[in-house]
């Protein structure tokens, strides 16, 4: 019951931010937007959908991968419609922390054991984080000797602090991963003081969830490095997946009939930052701070209309497009039960 009220909370407040980022966006121009928008060159538009398509199918790759070393008969499809799923579930909870007990939770239904799908979803984030952090880290030396963006130091610090944030999780994921005992200690130590403040009623059940998490996250990464092969590619799809997701704005604004004002690797670069952004925003999706940091950032390229035309169907693309379609095929899949 709480769950579904704080669903509905996520749900109320992305709907809130949507509506002031349009009203935002469209107050003064809005004749001119909707025009471009409409008029978009058709093939353009449709690259674009496939890159985000690319994306989900990259990342379906690499998933398929740690699933069938469990399940060998799990079928491509179905791995393709939990990423879509999963699109739903990311997209309205803060900082997506929804999708991987949801990915837990359909693994489950599907007789794997609750430890081999914890250790599953485990691989995929490490993988996932790690390929996170190689195109921040790639993209903050980039601005440190071009200065892509010189006339926004605040911004660039929130990125810096992005970066850091993102660089933190895959420290701590190296350290639940390889120091069991201390995970342990230091996790009896915080219960303790939970439960002295009143946080945490039952100390020994938390205790011992707390534990069986370490021992499931620190089997799914020796189980993820002592196959380096699989380890390798999975960054590397990764890698790929999200290039191909930071280059929705590029094709967008070949769309529109611009061909010369950025160049792909400034697009990948500028992207990333947008995206480390998006890091910290304590809101569904990002939302505000998402499309605030794109119009601050892609504003060093392109101006006026042109500029919120982009973001606007850069964001329905690359957000609401998943949570669309994780949610007609959750829909299908119940009437099909």
């Amino acid at each position: 019951m709480k769950e579904k009220l704080k669903n509905k909370l996520n749900v109320l407040i992305i709907f809130i931010v949507t509506f002031i980022v349009l009203f935002l966006a469209l107050k003064d121009d809005f004749n001119t937007i909707i025009y471009q928008i409409v008029n978009i060159d058709i093939k353009f538009l449709i690259i674009a959908f496939l890159l985000m398509i690319s994306y989900y199918y990259l990342r379906t790759i690499v998933l398929h991968d740690f699933i069938t070393k469990f399940k060998k008969d799990y079928r491509f499809f179905d791995t393709f419609s939990l990423i879509l799923k999963t699109q739903f579930f990311n997209g309205i909870t803060p900082f997506a922390t929804g999708g991987q007990p949801f990915q837990v939770y359909m693994l489950k239904k599907e007789n794997i054991k609750i430890t081999n799908a914890t250790n599953i979803i485990i691989q995929n984030f490490i993988v996932y984080q790690i390929a996170l952090v190689i195109l921040g880290l790639i993209a903050v030396i980039c601005n440190y000797f071009i200065h892509f963006f010189k006339d926004i130091t605040i911004l660039k610090h929130l990125v810096t602090l992005g970066f850091i944030i993102n660089i933190l999780v895959t420290f701590i994921l190296f350290i639940l991963a390889f120091t069991v005992k201390l995970n342990k200690w230091i996790g009896n130590i915080s219960i303790k003081v939970l439960k002295e403040i009143k946080i945490i009623k039952n100390q020994k059940e938390a205790l011992d969830k707390w534990e069986k998490y370490v021992e499931n996250f620190h089997d799914g990464a020796i189980i993820l490095l002592q196959n380096k092969g699989k380890f390798i590619k999975g960054i590397f799809y990764n890698l790929m997946a999200l290039c191909s997701l930071y280059l929705i704005p590029l094709v967008l604004l070949y769309g529109m009939g611009n061909f010369n004002v950025i160049t792909s690797y400034e697009a990948i670069i500028t992207s990333a930052y947008v995206m480390l952004i998006g890091s910290f925003v304590p809101i569904p999706g990002g939302s505000g701070g998402l499309e605030y940091g794109f119009i601050a950032f892609y504003g060093n390229y392109i101006k006026g209309t042109t500029l919120k035309s982009i973001m606007l169907l850069w964001r329905f693309i690359t957000y609401y497009l998943g949570m669309i379609l994780g949610a007609i095929v959750l829909n299908i899949k119940k009437k099909e039960k």
